[in-house]
């Protein structure tokens, strides 16, 4: 069994619908959250998962240049990921379908994770 990442991108306007939440509502997109990942847990898939601030630093060429970013204000940016074990793309595919960052119109990148020797 491989495993893969499942990147989670949204729009930049997304964190701010979050920021917004009620906590009802807030604690209703979470339970949305779980029981996607819960289930992929019940079939021993589940690897784990994070979600990202917004903000963070970015390093760039030969001469490590540090600067502020991933800009908030750009149109699309990472918010978490998921590490799941599957047995082929499809397979992983079909088990990000039932993520909830689709409702909110999100993209979900699956990429099978390189193992080296």
């Amino acid at each position: 069994m491989d495993k893969y990442m499942l990147l989670f991108r949204t729009d930049s306007n997304v964190e701010d619908l979050y920021a917004n939440m009620s906590p009802e509502e807030m604690e209703a997109e979470l339970g949305k959250w779980n029981t996607w990942i819960g289930g992929i847990a019940a079939q021993g898939k589940f690897e784990g998962s994070e979600a990202l601030q917004p903000t963070g630093k970015i390093v760039t060429g030969s001469k490590l240049v540090v600067s502020d970013g991933p800009y908030v204000e750009s149109k699309e940016m990472v918010s978490g990921y998921l590490i799941l074990k599957a047995d082929s793309i499809e397979e992983a595919i079909e088990l990000s379908q039932g993520c909830p960052i689709y409702d909110l119109e999100g993209i979900v990148e699956v990429r099978q994770i390189q193992v080296f020797g």
